[in-house]
């Protein structure tokens, strides 16, 4: 099967996928704990049986059993030398199981966060993906599904690993969103559909996390900006115990119904994930009947996305400002910050620019004497995790600069540009192709500037004809209007605007400006500026790149929007020129005199050497080590907390903030040593937390950001680490002397282990608090065993100094 097969298939009919493996197998006899890869091969007849459970039921694509049979997941069971044998083994599996049908590769999560959030290095995790990849296309496999991704960067690893072995094999991907709307490091699934429909993935959809009716809402958002097919894999609703067993509430029979209200969505491709049954995939191949797949659009050109957020940039949306500042020309500071390979600037510059109204941020570093494409990856990775509402342009002429950003960009960024010039066509091009940028054209050539008008769209002519001979629409770029200096040619600004007119009245095509050079020689130039700011967007500019807090920028942008239409019942007018402030309150502690105020906002914000340079400052003055922890990073790191629970941080920021308290904290652990030996200070024992996935399981990836938060807040962590059996927490308990325990589980079969364990616990005298999370747990579940629901890392460690404090007061 290729690309077009498949596309050709998803247009013909609705999909049926498979349902869930994992609780199947456990009904052939597959126990917990064991390798379930290295255990399908041992025992072929199991996999077959399942699946061709699952072809007589109706399902068209059948995925091969290697969800963990990646060389990271595999070497937690000491495998890692076995990647390719047992991929191999596992397709060949698949293909006696159903010898007529398709057959896609699985990849799922390494278990590892990639950074900067995690250390796990990008290119990596690419390597990670394409090892088992390449073993699976040696297995014979039809197509690849990504799936079960909580991060949207480590699907881009998979997508790219999988593109760069094939071109030519179809690409599923799905993501699993929490009840919010979000994964697990906060990507929405616009930004993440956007992302991966641009770096070449053929379907995208959500499995897991929730059952069919929470999961309609998502695919009927993502419908209208889909040019491709969407994917729905929900679970049979909630998991609940029962008789010391996990059960779905969603049985059969009134699945296949509820499934099939995902056609109506917009789903192309249907099948079912947790708890789900051969049974199911039967009662929704009746439910669906003959219905057919909604037809896909074109999706929404002019879109853009950053981890958490996306703008559209076209013909009659709202005026786009793309903030400039973060560029090293005529900046001595910020030059000198490049060559040392520091990022802080660059993100004080994109805080102020997104205050002062910018929506896109430029990011240049084309400075002389230093690494441009890796420092341009560091900026473009800071960026995007530190603001991940906010997307980003890549701005430089270097190819390997613009390969290196655009690979690791967690979205679909703007490019600053492509012109007509030979290296920007035969080498710039195409890596804005692969990795799904949308281009900035700059009509110029080898041959210069182009002066008239007329001349500039010839040369746009030619531009738009190489960006279609690659697959580009013209309404998925925008076009710079080449803005030159009225100093130097009185007719320039004339020439941009009556270019600006024909492209956006005449041809409906998105423009753009550098806004600064219309006014370079001249006095007065912010008045300038905005003077040809108002002019130009009167003839149908879309976006500027501009100082946003330069004089008159701003208001004229909004005034415009408002005076053309753009901003409905003045909303965007009213809340600028009110005295609210989005983001103020960080931005002005960062630049405070009061160091104390500069290390909470570097807490806040995430900046691990502004932290530790403003303690070492603190401390140089005579500040106490106790009360810098207990005044200022607790209560920052508590403020951090109350942002991800209001969903205005989501986890990258989380954790980027618990590294910037940990590096605070390794400068002034000598420090609070020095003072305990001196007695200086009383020492109190902090309180201990034992930790342990739970037996059976060998998911540890949230348990580990848990662990983290709490020895940031005092806790001792002892972590016994995965599927650890209900007896070695016991003993650990005693050992430790443990106040409270905390068990994850992210499989739904070893929920069960959370109960047993308790009881065990109980059984031996052990009365102190327990909490339960994972992916399947809720509040029902953890009070049903005589639980505390830890719903997050942030909400388990604020019920954890709840119930310590309550403690002490006892």
């Amino acid at each position: 099967m290729n690309r077009n097969d498949f596309k050709r298939l998803a247009a013909d009919k609705i999909v049926i996928l498979d349902g869930a493996t994992g609780t199947e197998l456990a009904k052939q006899g597959m126990p917990p704990g064991v390798c379930p890869e290295a255990w399908i091969v041992e025992h072929p007849d199991a996999i077959i049986n399942v699946q061709r459970a699952y072809r007589d039921a109706g399902s068209d694509i059948v995925y091969v059993p290697s969800f963990g049979a990646n060389p990271a997941k595999l070497a937690e069971f000491g495998f890692e030398n076995r990647v390719i044998d047992l991929n191999i083994a596992l397709a060949a599996l698949s293909r006696q199981a159903v010898p007529d049908g398709i057959i896609f590769g699985d990849l799922a999560p390494t278990g590892k966060l990639i950074e900067p959030c995690g250390e796990l290095e990008f290119e990596e995790c690419v390597r990670i993906f394409k090892t088992q990849a390449q073993a699976l296309i040696s297995g014979g496999v039809d197509g690849f599904v990504i799936e079960t991704m909580m991060d949207l960067q480590e699907a881009r690893a998979a997508l790219i690993a999988v593109r760069e072995l094939s071109s030519e094999l179809p690409v599923i991907v799905t993501m699993t969103f929490e009840p919010g709307g979000r994964t697990l490091t906060g990507n929405s699934p616009l930004s993440a559909l956007l992302a991966l429909q641009g770096l070449g993935a053929d379907a995208f959809g959500c499995n897991c996390s929730t059952g069919p009716g929470e999961m309609a809402a998502i695919i009927r958002m993502l419908k209208p900006y889909a040019a491709i097919p969407l994917v729905a894999k929900p679970n049979a609703g909630l998991p609940r115990l029962r008789d010391g067993k996990t059960c779905f509430e969603l049985e059969a029979e009134p699945f296949g119904p509820a499934a099939a209200e995902l056609a109506d969505a917009g789903a192309a491709l249907l099948g079912g994930c947790c708890g789900t049954t051969p049974k199911h995939i039967a009662s929704l191949r009746r439910a669906l009947g003959e219905r057919r797949p909604l037809p896909v659009g074109n999706g929404c050109p002019g879109m853009i996305s950053s981890p958490a957020g996306y703008r559209r940039i076209a013909a009659g949306t709202p005026f786009t400002l793309i903030g400039e500042r973060i560029n090293p020309t005529g900046k001595k500071a910020f030059q000198q910050e490049l060559r040392e390979g520091r990022v802080d600037m660059a993100i004080d510059f994109a805080y102020s620019q997104l205050e002062a109204g910018a929506s896109v941020i430029d990011v240049n570093c084309g400075l002389g004497g230093i690494d441009e494409p890796a420092m341009l990856k560091k900026l473009v990775m800071e960026l995007a995790m530190t603001l991940p509402g906010l997307p980003l342009c890549i701005d430089s002429t270097n190819p390997e600069a613009v390969k290196a950003a655009l690979r690791v960009y967690p979205g679909r960024a703007l490019l600053n540009s492509i012109s007509l010039e030979r290296e920007r066509i035969e080498k710039i091009l195409p890596i804005a192709v692969k990795y799904g940028a949308m281009p900035i054209l700059l009509p110029l050539s080898d041959d210069g500037i182009p002066e008239s008008s007329g001349a500039r769209i010839e040369a746009l002519d030619k531009l738009l004809d190489a960006w279609r001979a690659v697959g580009g629409s013209e309404h998925d770029c925008v076009v710079d209007a080449l803005v030159m200096t009225v100093s130097a040619d009185p007719a320039a600004a004339v020439a941009a605007l009556d270019f600006i007119d024909d492209c956006s009245r005449r041809r409906g095509l998105a423009t753009v400006c550098g806004l600064s050079n219309v006014s370079f020689g001249l006095p007065n130039r912010p008045a300038v500026n905005a003077a040809f700011l108002g002019l130009a967007i009167g003839r149908g500019l879309d976006s500027a790149i501009a100082n946003p807090a330069a004089a008159g920028i701003r208001e004229t942008v909004i005034a415009a929007d408002a005076l053309l239409g753009k901003d409905r019942e003045l909303e965007h007018l009213l809340v600028a020129f009110s005295d609210f402030k989005p983001g103020a309150a960080t931005a002005a502690a960062a630049s405070a005199s009061d160091p104390r105020e500069r290390l909470r906002a570097a807490i806040i914000d995430g900046e691990r050497e502004n932290a530790t340079a403003t303690v070492k400052e603190l401390l140089a003055a005579g500040a106490n080590p106790g009360a810098l922890v207990n005044e200022v990073l607790i209560p920052a790191l508590t403020e951090v907390g109350d942002k991800f629970e209001r969903k205005e941080f989501f986890l990258p920021q989380l954790m980027r903030s618990a590294n910037a308290m940990r590096h605070a904290m390794n400068v002034l652990e000598p420090e609070l040593a020095r003072l305990r030996d001196s007695s200086a200070v009383t020492d109190s024992a902090s309180p201990v937390f034992l930790l342990a996935t739970v037996q059976g399981d060998i998911h540890d990836i949230g348990k580990n950001i848990v662990a983290l938060l709490l020895r940031n807040h005092n806790f001792e962590v002892i972590d016994l680490g995965k599927d650890v059996a209900p007896e070695t927490i016991l003993d650990a308990a005693v050992k430790y002397h443990a106040d409270l325990i905390g068990l994850s589980a992210l499989m739904t079969t070893t929920m069960p282990e959370m109960k047993k364990t308790i009881e065990l616990l109980r059984a031996n005298g052990i009365q102190v608090p327990v909490f339960v999370g994972g992916a399947a747990v809720d509040p029902h579940y953890a009070a049903e065993i005589g639980a505390i629901y830890g719903g997050d890392a942030m909400a388990t460690v604020r019920e954890a100094l709840r119930v310590m404090e309550k403690k002490n007061e006892c």
